[in-house]
């Protein structure tokens, strides 16, 4: 799991650090203003998109309409990939959405061209909610 940097610099203060930091990459400078995240390796992952996202909205510009404040990042698009190792994960907005929570067991049935998870109570047995 990635851990968050530092808090990232918004508005008036992203700006001043910029301008202090000119003669910076893109990189150095979107992670000297907290727009990255240090994965599991103690790697940094430098998110340059969030970075420029922050400078526009800094200079009073927005691109796209405003979005939800809900806190969900991007909306779940239903689709889903089978990975290279046959696994196919199903992201957290879904079992958010479904309330689910960590250890709720499910039973698959296999159909012709589809897969169907049913869920189990307590006792394992289907879940008839």
């Amino acid at each position: 799991m990635a851990v968050k940097s530092k808090e990232p610099l918004i508005g008036k203060e992203l700006l001043t650090k910029v301008k202090e930091n000119d003669g910076q990459t893109k990189r150095e400078l979107a992670k000297e203003c907290g727009y990255y995240t240090v994965g599991k390796d103690g790697q940094a992952r430098v998110n340059l998109a969030e970075f420029y996202d922050a400078l526009l909205a800094a200079k009073g510009i927005q691109l796209e309409p405003e979005k939800s404040k809900d806190g969900r990042g991007r909306e779940a698009s239903y689709t889903v990939t089978v990975h290279k190792n046959g696994q196919i994960v199903i992201g957290s907005a879904y079992t958010q959405g479904m309330g689910l929570k960590s250890g709720d067991e499910f039973k698959i049935k296999l159909g012709y061209k589809h897969i169907h998870l049913v869920k189990l109570d307590a006792e394992g047995n289907e879940d008839e909610a």
